[in-house]
């Protein structure tokens, strides 16, 4: 599949403002986010333009962005209907949650509790939505596994937490606990992770040219050999461009590399170095903590679109999906 720019923003950056909401609400809980209405105004302000540049983002792949609001009509059958329906519907509890952090100070600890776990639970209903966007996808046999949606469940979170832990050192009530939880969320996306390229390494064609067309065996019995006489088109259409999009089996393997070692491991050494620094280097290790997951989940997202095939390839030349 074409990786299209906006649609790897699109993930990339309401991810992070998802799963920083998440992370957020759990510190709220937990007790562990400062009650100083800046620390509030910083992490949720943060997490909602991070939310709506994803959106915005979201419609810049689309033919006709000004008929982007009809895709909110078919929540009952669309996934992507539903996710534009909670992505709308998780601004009204994030809100809400940080407006009475900031205004009413004085509210029972229940209220502000209540609304913490609704935005954590609006968000993660929007990333599981976002997840089954492609794993419903039947046709796509690569994205249509429970690793998918278990990936955006995870992967969210664990950038949500690096820019918490950032936040928490910055403007000073960082502890012990915050470093812990998004070393435990960048472990857990990463074995998610790990598990839907296993996955991928080990599965079948979902089908070939042979079982496609139904010459499967040829008339003695043998397994019979199908091949592309002449191309369906003369030059190349909108299908082939983003259906027919291959990526080098070299290049993959070393974009996994980068995925792997920026999205996670960096920014693990830094979060576990920036807990005994101070000053400038704490400054710089919290900048590498968040470049370098930037990097890598970029590289994550890239090789997501990359790496799958349409089975309608088959029709334009290729072995097998």
């Amino acid at each position: 599949m074409h990786p299209a720019k906006s649609v790897i923003l699109f993930t990339l950056s309401s991810g992070a403002g998802y799963g920083l909401v998440i992370v957020a609400a759990l510190a709220d809980w937990l007790g562990l986010m400062a009650d100083r209405p800046v620390v509030t105004a910083v992490t949720l302000g943060l997490a909602l333009a991070l939310i709506g540049l994803g959106l915005a983002s979201s419609t810049f792949h689309l033919g006709h962005p000004e008929r982007a609001w009809r895709a909110l009509t078919q929540w009952r059958s669309s996934w992507l209907s539903r996710e534009g329906v909670a992505a709308l519907w998780s601004f009204l509890p994030i809100l809400a949650w940080g407006a009475v952090r900031i205004l009413v100070p004085e509210a029972p600890p229940g209220l502000e509790h209540a609304l913490a776990t609704l935005a954590a639970a609006s968000a993660l209903v929007t990333l599981y939505c976002t997840g089954m966007i492609y794993a419903s996808l039947d046709a796509v046999p690569m994205w249509a596994t429970r690793w998918t949606p278990a990936a955006y469940l995870l992967l969210g979170p664990a950038a949500g937490a690096v820019l918490f832990n950032a936040i928490a050192h910055a403007f000073g009530f960082h502890a012990e606990l915050i470093g812990s939880i998004a070393s435990i969320a960048l472990l857990l996306a990463l074995a998610v992770k790990l598990g839907y390229w296993r996955r991928a390494e080990r599965m079948k064609p979902a089908a070939t040219t042979e079982s496609a067309t139904g010459l499967t065996h040829t008339p003695t019995g043998e397994p019979a050999r199908v091949s592309l006489l002449e191309s369906p088109h003369s030059e190349p259409n909108y299908l082939m461009r983003e259906m027919g999009f291959q990526i080098a089996r070299k290049h993959a393997g070393r974009l996994r590399r980068i995925a792997i070692v920026w999205s996670f491991i960096f920014p693990m050494l830094a979060i576990w170095l920036g807990a005994y620094a101070t000053g400038f280097p704490l400054s710089a290790l919290l900048a590498v903590s968040i470049v370098t997951a930037a990097v890598g989940l970029t590289a994550e997202r890239y090789l997501f679109f990359a790496e799958a095939r349409h089975l309608q390839s088959l029709y334009y030349g290729q072995n097998s999906a």
